[in-house]
């Protein structure tokens, strides 16, 4: 029981800490940016946008790296059921989100790709150290086209959103630069913290680590990007708040996973592969035909954040009630 106790407090302890270090270490990094005379939209599609997203690469790494490959692929599908179920619903309840950006409307439809394809490369319930190859090679290519659009988006909404958002990130070069650096430390620090008690808990209490990757990893992990779209939806940034989550997606699905299974193959049982990566499949289409406003503009309303919200509780209470084999 004492060794529980312990094994809790790190989680708790390392979320806490997790949170913190990725919220200095992204406001460090986006005013280090902009001192460097970077564009707006880069600073807010690549160090914001995937910065919010440290988290769950610093932890699913190090799990991976500890023999603990479940951790890693519940951390990454559970984060994006996260951020489509809770963090959207929970974002459109505060206020309708509307989908204005042309940026977000095009990457809608990669998401949806990338997310479908990722279930084909699990079908023999393994990720090789090849096909991670593949996942981190997509990465790459989606970074450069991402890092294009952002150099010619200009006039977009989306600029217009991030642009007032960065205003509000102020330090000079040698606070950003500490900022950046301490950040990145504690990050990997709280990481560790959070692997070794979240490993300590399913072992204790029997539970597999899928399940505690699926639900506290993915759900602590995910709240950098809760703050922030909660945070846009309240000042009217829709697309931001919208783009934060397909950002964190993007990463989450390729980066996060390819980088697990480069360090250590993932196996998968198919049972859970079909519950887990199907729910984070179909909530993908779901977010596709919202945003993309089939004979409407595109428009998450109360009443549709009230769902998503929905489908992820009973996600949630399946995953704790009748886990299968991992």
């Amino acid at each position: 029981m004492n060794e529980l106790i312990v094994f809790g407090a790190a989680v708790i302890g390392g979320l806490v800490a997790l949170v913190w270090s990725a919220g200095l270490f992204v406001d460090g990094a986006a005013c280090l940016a902009k001192i460097l005379g970077l564009p707006t939209l880069l600073i807010g599609m690549v160090i914001v946008g995937f910065g919010t997203s440290m988290p769950e690469l610093t932890v699913s790494a190090l799990s991976a790296a500890a023999g603990s490959p479940a951790i890693a692929l519940g951390n990454a599908v559970g984060s994006n059921i996260v951020n489509i179920g809770l963090i959207l619903g929970l974002t459109a309840l505060i206020k309708p989100i509307a989908v204005a950006s042309s940026i977000v409307r095009r990457e809608l439809p990669v998401l949806l790709g990338v997310s479908a394809l990722g279930g084909l490369l699990f079908l023999d319930g393994a990720l090789s150290r090849l096909e991670s190859g593949v996942y981190l090679a997509l990465f790459a290519a989606i970074m450069g086209l991402t890092i294009r659009t952002a150099l010619r988006g200009k006039g977009d909404e989306l600029e217009a959103e991030y642009a007032e958002n960065l205003s509000e990130k102020r330090m000079g070069p040698a606070k950003a630069t500490m900022a950046t650096l301490i950040g990145l430390a504690v990050l990997v620090l709280s990481s560790r913290a959070l692997v070794w008690g979240a490993v300590g808990i399913a072992r204790g209490f029997g539970v597999s680590e899928l399940v505690i990757g699926l639900t506290i990893v993915a759900l602590g992990t995910s709240l950098p990007e809760l703050a922030s779209s909660i945070a846009a939806a309240r000042k009217g940034e829709h697309d931001l708040a919208l783009g934060n989550v397909i950002g964190s997606n993007f990463f989450n699905t390729l980066a996060v996973i390819g980088l697990a299974g480069a360090i250590r193959p993932i196996e998968a049982g198919k049972a859970a592969l079909a519950r887990d990566w199907g729910v984070m499949l179909g909530m993908t289409v779901l977010l596709l035909v919202m945003g993309m406003g089939i004979k409407r503009p595109g428009r998450i309303s109360r009443l549709e954040g009230a769902a998503l919200i929905l489908i992820y509780a009973v996600y949630i209470a399946v995953v704790a009630l009748a886990p299968v084999a991992a």
